[in-house]
């Protein structure tokens, strides 16, 4: 007996020294992303993700999409239940021994998304103090200008995140391969030359000293500067005409002496003058090693005030030197963080063809980043540009532009909400048959629908909706070989949809009919460690 006793007091003893079973953590899965708790109600949302309810009902109510560990950022158009992960989520509650999750509070969750947004803002302000500012202040050599134009550029901005060419999972080159324009110059520029193009590395190596000075330079500075408005028209026409047929003075003709005294002249209240510096800036850009350097010496705000209220001559030219000088990816923040793209947007409505054409290009360009995507859907820009893809207005370039606002979140909701879908599909189901660029206008077409069709739940009842599967199995069939390939993506898309429906629909029409058998079926599935149905 008196040994039973001692063994049990070694037993007894020894569970006293035992550390306590710490908690069993919870698979990453069963966590929200955004509050970072156990998920009471789990649900699946457009892109794919899935959150506690109440997380998203705070990032809608606030118009907020946080960033993931993973760099993108979630659609929250449309919610769904997860009812297998909440399953699974109390399923291993019970076995794990941890209590299960509680509704979270509405208040606790939003205080958590502010705090984070404010990181955000904070992390933005930064950014933008070692770029965008940098960059006016580079533009602003001499004299200062006023950047008017962007004063309400620098604000908070949704979403936002850069990098140029290469920016987040949304460029141009990873997502619908749209259809580069073949124009690389202005159609306000007509050159009467016949050499052919210089080679960059030698139009490099023509670059001279700003300290220095050529014999053009010195021939038509003087004239340049002169009061009397003759001798201004006289040198800035004369230097139009050299620099319209000699490529190879365009870069020794880009000089800042030059550029400064070309710059007064942009503002001129006589028409040929003002017309023909703009056209001379127009000749300039065409050579990349100047592209840069115009946009750094103040030239954006005065093509900007040009195209607003300019002469006629003056406004096609403008929109030729935006369009130039956006071609270059160095410049393509800075124009618009100066504020080109509100006229740019409403030069699209000019009676000048040439006006029309340089302007959409210049849009199609600038919109390769993501900062002018965000600018252009901000300035309600998305009805517009449908409304005038409907009419026929320039429409093969007006689609250029909607590829790139339908390749970022905000274009692609900006653009279902206002009905792209079925607009897209009215366009290709009519044709425009006798029109020029039809065939252009139909790959657009096809390619601004594939970008909505990208992480959008809403896309597939929408385009049920517009009957956009006969259309695009025509397309398929007898379309140009890129409308073809992304039409075909389109519908496999589609199909694979209302496949997956039609076998859920097929799976709860059994469990109706042969009773318990079956739901004890779905009971396993949604219970299971490979379930998948939500």
């Amino acid at each position: 007996m008196g040994g039973n006793g001692k063994h049990r007091w070694k037993i007894s003893f020894h569970r006293s020294n035992l550390k306590p079973m710490e908690p069993k953590q919870p698979p990453k899965e069963f966590l929200c992303p955004i509050s970072g708790s156990l998920m009471y109600d789990p649900v699946v949302v457009s892109s794919g993700q899935t959150f506690e309810r109440v997380s998203v009902q705070v990032c809608r109510d606030l118009g907020y999409s946080p960033k993931l560990e993973d760099g993108s950022r979630p659609d929250f158009t449309a919610v769904i239940q997860n009812l297998a992960i909440r399953s699974t989520i109390l399923s291993w509650c019970e076995t794990s021994g941890t209590e299960q999750p509680n509704a979270p509070d509405y208040s606790s969750v939003e205080r958590l998304v502010r705090a984070e947004m404010a990181a955000e803002q904070e992390k933005r302000s930064q950014e933008i103090r070692v770029s965008e500012r940098e960059l006016l202040n580079g533009v602003a050599e001499k004299p200062p200008v006023m950047f008017t134009h962007a004063a309400t550029e620098l604000g908070h901005r949704v979403n936002h995140f850069y990098s140029s060419s290469s920016e987040e999972s949304v460029v141009i080159a990873a997502s619908p391969a749209t259809p580069l324009p073949l124009a690389t110059r202005p159609l306000c520029y007509s050159s009467s030359s016949s050499s052919s193009e210089i080679v960059e590395s030698e139009t490099q190596a023509r670059t001279i000293n700003p300290s220095s000075s050529t014999p053009e330079e010195d021939q038509f500075l003087p004239k340049l500067k002169s009061p009397e408005v003759f001798e201004q028209e006289e040198a800035v026409v004369a230097l139009r005409k050299l620099t319209r047929t000699r490529e190879d003075l365009r870069v020794p003709l880009c000089t800042p002496r030059l550029l400064s005294a070309v710059r007064s002249l942009i503002s001129s209240k006589y028409a040929s003058v003002q017309t023909n510096a703009i056209a001379l800036l127009v000749n300039l850009s065409l050579q990349k090693p100047n592209k840069l350097q115009i946009v750094r010496l103040g030239f954006v705000p005065l093509l900007i005030d040009a195209l607003r209220g300019g002469f006629a001559d003056s406004q096609e030219h403008a929109a030729g030197a935006l369009f130039s000088l956006a071609l270059e990816d160095d410049n393509k923040m800075a124009i618009g963080v100066l504020g080109a793209l509100p006229p740019l947007m409403h030069a699209l409505r000019s009676d000048s063809e040439r006006t029309r054409h340089d302007s959409a290009l210049a849009l199609y360009h600038l919109t390769l980043i993501q900062s002018n995507r965000v600018k252009l859907v901000k300035l309600g820009a998305v009805p517009t540009l449908l409304a005038m893809a409907k009419r026929g207005n320039s429409a093969s370039r007006v689609l250029l532009i909607l590829c790139n606002l339908a390749v970022c979140a905000e274009g692609r909701s900006s653009m279902l909400d206002a009905n792209a879908v079925e607009c897209l599909v009215g366009l290709l189901r009519t044709g425009e048959e006798g029109a020029v660029d039809s065939e252009a206008t139909k790959e657009n077409c096809v390619a601004a629908l594939y970008a909505l069709s990208q992480g959008s739940m809403r896309f597939r009842g929408l385009a049920k909706e517009a009957r956009a599967a006969e259309v695009l199995r025509e397309i398929e069939d007898r379309g140009s070989e890129r409308a073809r390939a992304k039409a075909k993506r389109i519908l496999q898309m589609m199909r694979g949809r209302e496949e997956e429906e039609a076998a859920t629909d097929e799976d709860w029409e059994g469990g109706l009919n042969s009773g318990g058998g079956v739901g004890r079926t779905r009971y396993r599935v949604g219970y299971g460690p490979n379930s998948t149905t939500f």
